[in-house]
């Protein structure tokens, strides 16, 4: 059996890749997130996903590594995790009433290749009141989600709907992701 190492902490993406593999390790890479001005929210998302594996993989050299991260974008502009409430409030302000785009990109890197792609799924929100934003950001939800919400949680409420890969919106494509892995063992 081949040893697999997921390069992030994230909760949710460990339980979304136990829907694919059933035994991995989890290994968070400490990795340099800033990225180049005016870059493209599917270029930043292979990026970074591609330099959280590789940083894993050079120390695990004979592991399949995962890495992964995911952007919220509305009209292009990148939003990460908000830092206080006044940010996540301006981000939840951003989202309501119109759709945005939710990008994960994947790098999957064994024996020095890598296999690098991203997904993109549009997310309609519906409109919020300032008293729904409010009640919101006392859930604590916002505050370790792209975007400011999480699509699993109580952001759920706000999602008018969506277009494309659930599972992306959470941070992991699970089929294409699963695809890719099927591709390698044969």
């Amino acid at each position: 059996m081949r040893e697999v190492i997921l390069a992030s902490g994230s909760p949710r993406r460990q339980e979304l890749l136990q829907l694919v593999i059933d035994h991995f390790e989890v290994c968070v890479s400490d990795v340099d997130e800033t990225l180049p001005e005016g870059i493209a929210p599917r270029d930043a998302v292979e990026m970074l996903a591609q330099r959280k594996a590789q940083t894993v993989a050079e120390l695990r050299p004979h592991a399949l590594v995962i890495g992964a991260d995911t952007v919220v974008a509305v009209e292009g502009r990148i939003l990460g995790k908000p830092r206080d409430d006044e940010q996540a409030a301006e981000m939840l302000r951003m989202l309501s009433g119109r759709t945005h785009q939710v990008y994960t990109g994947v790098a999957v890197c064994e024996k020095n290749k890598s296999n690098v792609f991203s997904c993109c799924t549009q997310v309609e929100f519906a409109p919020l009141s300032e008293a729904e934003i409010d009640w919101y950001l006392s859930t604590g939800e916002p505050f370790d989600k792209a975007g400011g919400y999480g699509i699993q949680g109580y952001g759920a409420r706000f999602v008018k709907g969506i277009s494309g890969d659930y599972f992306n919106v959470m941070g992991l494509p699970v089929n294409r992701l699963y695809t890719i892995l099927g591709r390698i063992d044969k």
